[in-house]
């Protein structure tokens, strides 16, 4: 069959696209930024892409097109398609009809921390040798790829993410999903742009909890409020908690990261890893606890965390130039920047953090969450914040209002070379520039590492 993706170059477009060509098809697509590293991963594949949305693009003849949530009535693509009738289906509908049956899905939900924890579970997974099929919003620096399949193959990683499934479809992608086993990883408000208030989210973690069946297993947080009353609308299926008070728990971490995992207040082990901040801790009890249901003995899943690599951008060191470290993370909601600014803390102890912000999601950029940005960004010693204002990302609020709690520490640019040119000149060895976007942020992350570098030249 062949398929043609409308909105290939997202991750998780991108990601189907793969498993599409693995599963058989003959596979097209296009966007409006095919560019890497998603490009080359296609194009590596055979996957023909297209630049733009054009109608003339109805002339390849597909089988089907499989439209991303990305793609809005107006597009030429998609109205033409309409206008003859041709077939088309959303990208989740289309896995969970086509991939999805017959699988034990593990599916990672929750308003943070789904990348990481379904990096962790298929990890582990991948290291107890039952290598699975995955399609997460990131690359786990052990699996190398965001998207694998074979058909032969049982277990399926998935991350469930609750933003709507088409412009013709706005129920959460998750509910096509349909898995076995479910992490439920937190629950906040976000999608501002999709979802009026909390309540709303909840309706659609509700429906997720439904398509759960009986011998399946709920994974979720103790001490979750907004979590408790989803599963207060009805739960058919078995629950494990994880963390206070929870059947899952870990000790303190110690000075070089590693901490025990309980179980029922029974030492199970110890992950031995690099990786900082209660916030993984957390999620590496959910994988366990997840994978446990897969069947993997828990020993094991310890063994294998304490082998984990990591997943890029999420805290990701990119560089050091002039003793100043820049670091990459994909943060951009209140409670994640506190979270990352927080373990970054614990890891440099009382060395300077320089937080360079770029609120780039449309819940970050509507404003709904921009109240709680002093808060979340108390622990940076100095704060950059870059908002465009004009274009697709310009901000509908003003940072320097915002942030104005923050006194001199904050500062902001609409100008990306100003930004890196106030970043460099504030940096000083042994300053650790953290810098936080769900985007690309222009590349300020190279720029940043060539100015100070730059600048250790001149001055030496």
């Amino acid at each position: 069959m062949h398929l043609h993706i409308l909105g290939i170059c997202g991750t998780f477009m991108g990601g189907l696209a793969l498993i599409a060509r693995a599963a058989g098809h003959r596979v097209t697509g296009c966007d409006t930024a095919v560019y890497p590293p998603m490009s080359t991963q296609l194009a590596e594949q055979g996957i023909e892409l297209i630049e733009g949305y054009g109608a003339d693009q109805l002339s390849l003849s597909p089988d089907l097109y499989v439209v991303g949530n990305v793609v809005t009535r107006g597009n030429p693509l998609m109205e033409a398609i309409l206008d003859t009738g041709a077939r088309y289906v959303s990208g989740p509908q289309w896995l969970g009809d086509n991939i999805l049956p017959g699988a034990h899905v593990l599916a990672v939900a929750g308003t943070h921390g789904k990348t990481t924890t379904s990096s962790m579970l298929a990890w582990i997974l991948e290291a107890t040798e039952r290598h699975p099929n995955f399609l997460i919003g990131g690359v786990a620096n052990d699996l190398k790829v965001s998207a694998r399949y074979d058909p032969a193959v049982r277990p399926f990683v998935i991350e469930a993410d609750e933003y709507d499934t088409a412009f013709f479809d706005k129920r959460s992608k998750f509910v096509h999903y349909r898995p076995r086993t479910a992490i439920l990883n937190n629950l906040e408000y976000d999608h501002a742009d999709i979802f009026p208030d909390l309540a709303a989210i909840e309706t659609q973690f509700h429906h997720l909890v439904r398509t759960i069946p009986g011998s399946g297993r709920i994974v979720l947080p103790t001490k979750s409020e907004a979590l408790d009353r989803v599963i207060a609308r009805g739960c058919w299926s078995e629950t494990v908690s994880f963390g206070a008070d929870g059947a899952w728990q870990a000790g303190p971490a110690d000075a070089d990261g590693a901490f025990e995992v309980l179980r029922d207040g029974r030492p199970l082990g110890t992950v031995r890893w690099a990786l900082g901040g209660e916030h993984n801790r957390m999620n590496a009890l959910a994988a366990l606890a997840a994978a446990e249901h897969a069947g993997v003995d828990p020993a094991d899943g310890i063994d294998s965390l304490s082998r984990f690599g990591g997943v890029k951008r999420r805290m990701e060191l990119r560089g050091t130039a002039n003793g100043v470290k820049v670091y990459d993370d994909f943060a951009h909601h209140p409670t994640a920047i506190e979270t990352t600014l927080a373990g970054l803390r614990r890891q440099v102890g009382d060395a300077r953090i320089l937080a360079v912000l770029e609120p780039r999601s449309n819940t970050m950029k509507l404003g709904a969450m921009a109240a709680r940005l002093p808060e979340s960004l108390q622990l940076a010693d100095q704060v950059f914040c870059f908002g465009a204002r004009s274009g697709k990302h310009a901000l509908g609020w003003n940072p320097d209002e915002v942030l104005a709690p923050l006194g001199t520490r904050a500062s902001s640019y609409d100008d990306l070379e100003a930004l890196v040119a106030a970043v460099t000149q504030a940096a000083r060895p042994g300053d650790h520039v953290l810098v936080m976007s769900n985007g690309g942020f222009g590349g300020v992350h190279g720029k940043l590492l060539d100015a100070l570098a730059q600048r250790a030249g001149s001055t030496h």
